[in-house]
């Protein structure tokens, strides 16, 4: 068995859906003999976890699947090993880099953030 990593992405749509568009990219860990198969399970799982629900303004939120876009054979797990990367462009590079400060304190000051349980 082989470990590849699948971008599943998903579209968020709120209520009638007259706002800006918005997508979750999830990057999912698969294991599977070769990338057809790798592919198939990540395809099912996106399919599996599309939900709809109210949100704290009664309105209905949906994600809805759309397709795996990604798929990377993960070679080896060593600690430290690079698993995903993407090059951002951005016209303003301090605001950027604020943002990306802004998260890492997030991470570091959040218990949501310390421990990732899977059920």
């Amino acid at each position: 068995m082989n470990w590849f990593l699948a971008k599943i992405v998903y579209r968020i749509i709120c209520g009638e859906g007259n706002h800006t568009s918005q997508f979750d990219e999830q990057l999912r860990l698969i294991q599977a003999n070769d990338e057809n198969e790798a592919f198939d399970k990540a395809k099912a799982i996106g399919e599996q976890e599309q939900e709809m629900f109210l949100n704290q303004q009664q309105k209905m939120v949906s994600w809805q699947f759309v397709n795996v876009c990604e798929l990377y054979k993960i070679s080896a797990l060593i600690d430290g090993a690079e698993l995903y990367s993407r090059i951002q462009e951005s016209d303003n590079a301090g605001q950027y880099i604020e943002l990306v400060h802004k998260k890492a304190a997030h991470i570091k000051s959040s218990n949501t953030h310390k421990y990732l349980q899977l059920f």
